[in-house]
């Protein structure tokens, strides 16, 4: 603003003093700029002795010093110039405001006494002041207007794109329906959070694009931009208001795992148990195993998990909760309370990458009413008198036929289907006859003989788990599965 009202003042010839090329050159380009003014840049200097030396040969109406210039003494050209016999006026233009340019007449003053009178300086008549700083009120208030309705436009933007983006995540469900009362919280706190983003995407974005389309420079424009500084008081408000920002998140979620740790006084206890690749559900209160995971609604259920082998996760999505369950026994057994409040059917999965099958490593979940609840337990509770009815509820409830298929397919184990007196070789070579010695041996001691073509990732301790009435069970289902006989 400094450069317009000189242009258009009496001054033609002019000087520079700097020792930055950037400022010489940047300033030579915007004078010679402005065509419509006779501003003639007749040099640049980049410290006294030059300028001593310019100035009789060049003879300048004005010289602009750099006022920020740490290497250049600006105390002696004022010195020399201000109080020297020629009539010479000097400015010390700082690129650090682009508004104003400190004007020094040709005057009787102390150099030394600069930087106070910068200090002390206030708008007052011309007359009573050795310095005066130049202003343009017409030109600040027109650049104001315009930055004005520059800022209300884009902020008029900015509300109007996060109401769309808050529309269009209300009509898509971007979670699955809530199932539980631990549910019910967290939506409520993603809820807000997709808002904040909303917000967040909507300022940058629509900032950013506005900027381009009406802040991009001009065709055939070859002027410097203006030189912007930090504004400190911006600065530390967006330091102030993300930080109070992820503060008060921080409160909500902790409100959030408190509400989801709340414990009832008599919850529902059932072990849950992972293992490559299936789940198995106790319960202990009724001695009930199963590989359905039963669940009545309204109940707080909690569930005790562990793993056999390696670490597996639990994770129904329409529950939100999810935890690990560890390998180590009871050392290492995790707690995670559940209320259901929806009836229904759920999947329920391994949220934990297991190994080769983890993708099939699910479970039903059915959450269904008290007196259901109650029926099932009563079915669950009585064992069928035949053996192999018994048997093949041991194969599910205890994972079998996660590993081993009942109609032939390939899967980790061998197939059940046809097993029964089928000759079985090993991988030291040696065989022997599917009887059910060998059978029984296989379940209680999996790692004593390997069938070629596999390997031995059965867990060990299904002789701990298993009474032998089970195990006999479990060979009387596995001969029903094959039509031969045995010698």
């Amino acid at each position: 603003m400094f450069l317009s009202r000189f242009s258009h003042s009496k001054y033609r010839r002019v000087l520079i003093a700097s020792s930055h090329a950037l400022f010489g050159q940047g300033l030579r380009s915007l004078l010679n700029a402005r065509k419509e003014a006779s501003v003639e840049v007749v040099g640049i200097v980049s410290n006294l002795d030059e300028a001593l030396s310019a100035l009789e040969k060049l003879n300048p109406d004005l010289i602009i010093v750099d006022y920020d210039d740490q290497i250049l003494n600006r105390d002696e050209f004022l010195a020399r110039f201000v109080e020297g016999e020629k009539k010479l006026r000097v400015v010390l233009l700082s690129l650090q405001s682009n508004r104003e340019a400190i004007v020094y007449d040709r005057r009787t003053l102390a150099a030394a006494q600069i930087d106070d009178w910068l200090e002390e300086w206030s708008i007052s008549d011309e007359s009573t002041k050795p310095n005066r700083r130049i202003k343009f009120p017409k030109m600040e208030n027109k650049i104001r207007r315009s930055n004005m309705k520059h800022f209300i436009v884009a902020t008029m933007l900015v509300i109007l794109v996060t109401a769309l983006l808050l529309f269009g995540l209300n009509h898509i469900q971007l979670l699955p329906i809530q199932a539980s009362a631990q549910a019910k919280t967290i939506d409520n706190l993603f809820r807000l959070e997709f808002m904040v983003i909303a917000f967040l995407f909507s300022l940058i974005v629509v900032f950013m694009i506005y900027s381009i389309i009406f802040f991009r420079k001009k065709k055939n424009d070859t002027t410097d931009a203006i030189h912007v500084e930090g504004n400190p008081k911006i600065e530390v408000a967006w330091t102030i208001a993300p930080l109070i920002t992820v503060l008060f998140f921080a409160y909500l979620g902790g409100q959030s795992l408190a509400e989801t740790l709340r414990a009832d006084p008599k919850p529902l206890q059932i072990k849950v148990i992972g293992q490559q690749w299936s789940w198995r559900f106790e319960y202990p209160e009724y001695g009930i195993v199963s590989n359905t995971l039963m669940m009545p609604a309204n109940k707080q259920a909690l569930l005790k998990l562990s793993s056999e082998d390696v670490i597996h996760s639990f994770w129904v999505p329409e529950f939100r909760v999810k935890q690990d369950a560890l390998p180590g026994g009871d050392k290492f057994v995790r707690e995670l309370r559940v209320t259901p409040t929806r009836r229904g059917e759920f999947i329920l999965r391994c949220a934990e990458l297991c190994g080769r099958l983890h993708t099939t490593m699910q479970s039903t979940v059915m959450v269904v009413s008290q007196t259901d609840f109650e029926a099932w337990v009563t079915k669950e509770s009585g064992l069928s008198e035949d053996p192999v009815e018994r048997g093949k509820k041991w194969s599910e409830n205890y994972g079998c036929v996660s590993c081993h298929s009942v109609d032939g397919r390939q899967l980790v184990g061998p197939s059940w289907k046809d097993l029964y007196c089928k000759q079985a070789t090993f991988t030291d070579g040696t065989s022997t006859i599917a009887n059910e010695t060998y059978i029984s041996e296989s379940i209680l001691n999996p790692g004593a003989k390997i069938v070629q073509g596999f390997q031995n990732v059965m867990p060990p301790n299904f002789a701990q788990l298993l009474k032998d009435q089970q195990v006999n069970d479990l060979v009387a289902y596995i001969k029903t599965l094959s039509s031969a006989t045995c010698p």
